[in-house]
């Protein structure tokens, strides 16, 4: 089965299909969640969230060649949702504890690379993570988050920049 004949075979309502294709997707899913809300179980609710909302709406997919930034913008509203609900939750901790705390799971990378992306603001954070992680071009991720792509492209470079920078 090639990849774009297995996106099709789920947008028809085939379950081992859609199945295949969240195998496929899960982990780079999940690194992405990771590293937007800094924590495990957070994650894997977006990624949860993401699958269920994917599963359940796979059929209104009309171009299977736009099924990797599909499904990454319904897991990006994912964690926006867990952080609107992490903002609004004022009764466990306040948010600069959690900003402080954000990269504390040890799994993935450096932790000097985890303190280089707390450096930046919340859009260029995630336009290096939808490059860098997801491995998504300038083009898709303007459209994911509403840019230009050559303001993506830009704002990339500096956010890389001001990486390397904090990393030496």
């Amino acid at each position: 089965m090639s990849g774009d004949n297995v996106i099709q075979m789920a947008i028809q309502g085939d379950r081992h299909a859609f199945a295949k294709l969240y195998s496929r997707y899960k982990d780079r899913l999940y690194r992405y969640a990771y590293f937007k809300l800094g924590n495990d179980s957070d994650a894997q609710d977006a990624v949860s969230d993401c699958i269920v909302c994917a599963y359940q709406n796979i059929g209104t997919l009309k171009n299977d060649k736009a099924f990797d930034a599909w499904i990454f913008k319904i897991l990006y509203r994912s964690c926006c949702t867990i952080i609107k609900r992490q903002i609004e939750s004022k009764n466990s901790e306040n948010l600069d504890d959690r900003k402080n705390r954000a990269f504390e799971e040890p799994e993935f990378d450096s932790v000097e690379l985890k303190d280089a992306l707390k450096e930046l603001n919340a859009t260029d954070r995630d336009i290096v993570l939808l490059s860098a992680v997801a491995g998504f071009n300038s083009r898709e991720i303007g459209r994911l988050m509403g840019l230009n792509p050559n303001t993506v492209r830009s704002r990339l470079s500096r956010a890389l920049a001001k990486m390397k920078a904090f990393l030496r």
